[in-house]
């Protein structure tokens, strides 16, 4: 698809403003918040937003922007009637009206031309399809993780948002929370000496669903729900909220859903010493064949980075060791190990152990002017707004994103093939190794593709 000239979101509504005053030649009233007076933001200053996929995450992240001044949510996207019903009156509660659009199929809300940013919380096998549509229309993004199914749809993704010049954001919230940046930030800054392990683990995937069909109800638009995904009949499970996170067909489980969020932290305070070659194994758990879910339960995966450093990841149940050490018993969490102390954090709170070797308190230095400070955020949705203003990248940008992506994916087909793999991130392939190489491409149900 060749670039199309896009006029801005405040010129549109110039030229409209324009096109009306020379028409009309009769004085008229103004409001005050109209001119983005008393306190007010002018209509022209809004960022227009559309949701798409207004379940209980897609609920969740839209309050965020419901509640920016600068921001106003104009039309919400579901299959599910009554879900689409319920979100459409969480807007409209918000604003005490009626105005929220509805849209069963997030191609018409897409092409709206007043929507500046479109949220994405759809199932997981949508969500590369509507973010693709979406930055081709371009219109920026906040995307919920995990990202794609398969490699190649990141990478599509990735292509997408540098041709179209869109602003992303990925649902990794984590990034800003002020603990997650200030841990990170000792270990960039060498505060815990020389990092060479990192432990990372996240809550496992769950066992079970009917397989028995039933028809769909006529309040889902079944075929369209399934999408690119391969056909089964309909099973009521099948389309829950409890269980389609754990089908292969329409995500990785929580290796990925829940996953992708201690790992990359786990990136961003390893830097560059995690963006080389590494080798990858591991082993999984997985559900009775007799239910729906066949994602891995829990997993235990090792990344032996060329810059030597060693990444542990499982899913929960984790070690006792690590809670002993860490005296953390949450289901989550990213925990950097250096020569000279050890720092933790998940969203709980934050805890480090300053080594023989370090004599001061981890977790009240201040920083001087020398150190290395991280992308400051302090409310994802927030920043994404500020970003479409600037232009500047979010703190989760589409390329950091995808990076945290091939871990989930990487670690999935270890598991899988349950053979030590070598990765090259140079060519984004394994190396010697078609069996794995052929899992980082998924075939999509026509019509459906890239």
């Amino acid at each position: 698809m060749a670039e199309q000239t896009r006029l801005s979101r405040r010129g549109f509504i110039q030229c409209a403003t324009g096109l009306t005053l020379g028409a009309v030649a009769f004085p008229y009233v103004v409001r005050p918040s109209a001119l983005g007076k008393a306190g007010a933001v002018a209509p022209s200053e809004r960022i227009t937003v559309g949701t798409v996929g207004v379940g209980p995450q897609g609920v969740y992240v839209m309050r965020n922007f419901l509640s920016q001044d600068d921001c106003r949510v104009v039309a919400v996207c579901d299959l599910k009637k009554p879900v689409l019903e319920a979100g459409r009156n969480t807007v409209n509660d918000y604003y005490k009206n009626s105005d929220c659009a509805t849209y069963t199929d997030f191609r018409e809300l897409i092409a709206r031309p007043d929507i500046d940013v479109v949220h994405i919380a759809t199932c997981d096998h949508w969500h590369v399809l509507v973010a693709l549509e979406a930055a081709r229309a371009g219109k920026d993004m906040y995307l919920e993780k995990p990202m794609g199914l398969s490699l190649a749809e990141d990478q599509a993704l990735r292509e997408a948002c540098h041709r179209f010049g869109t602003i992303f954001q990925f649902g990794t919230q984590q990034r800003s929370e002020r603990n997650f940046r200030f841990a990170c930030e000792l270990v960039r800054n060498g505060r815990i000496g020389k990092l060479h392990t990192i432990n990372v683990w996240s809550p496992g995937s769950s066992s079970g669903g009917s397989r028995r069909p039933a028809p769909a109800p006529d309040w889902v638009d079944y075929d369209m729900w399934l999408g690119p995904a391969p056909y089964h009949p309909h099973t009521p499970d099948r389309t829950s909220n409890q269980w389609w996170w754990f089908v292969s067909d329409y995500a990785l489980g929580f290796i990925a859903g829940w996953g992708v969020h201690p790992l990359d932290i786990a990136l961003w305070g390893g830097g560059d010493e995690l963006a080389g070659p590494l080798e990858i194994e591991g082993k999984g758990v997985w559900p009775d064949p007799e239910g729906i879910c066949d994602t891995a339960m829990n997993w235990d995966v090792t990344c032996r980075y060329d810059s030597g450093i060693r990444m542990n990841y499982t899913g929960t149940p984790y070690p006792d060791e690590w809670k002993q050490r860490y005296g953390r018993t949450s289901d989550h969490g990213t925990a950097f190990e250096g020569t000279d102390g050890w720092v933790h954090v998940d969203r709980s709170g934050i805890n480090a152990h300053a080594g023989a070797n370090n004599h001061s308190p981890l977790l009240d230095i201040e920083w001087g002017a020398n150190d290395l400070r991280l992308y400051e955020s302090n409310n994802h949705a927030r920043n994404l707004l500020d970003c479409v203003k600037t232009r500047k990248e979010a703190i989760c940008p589409i390329d950091a994103s995808v990076q945290a992506d091939i871990l989930c994916h990487i670690s999935d087909i270890a598991i899988r093939l349950e053979q030590k793999l070598r990765w090259d991130p140079a060519r984004e392939q394994f190396v010697d190794n078609d069996a794995a190489n052929r899992r980082l491409v998924r075939a999509m149900r026509s019509p459906w593709r890239l």
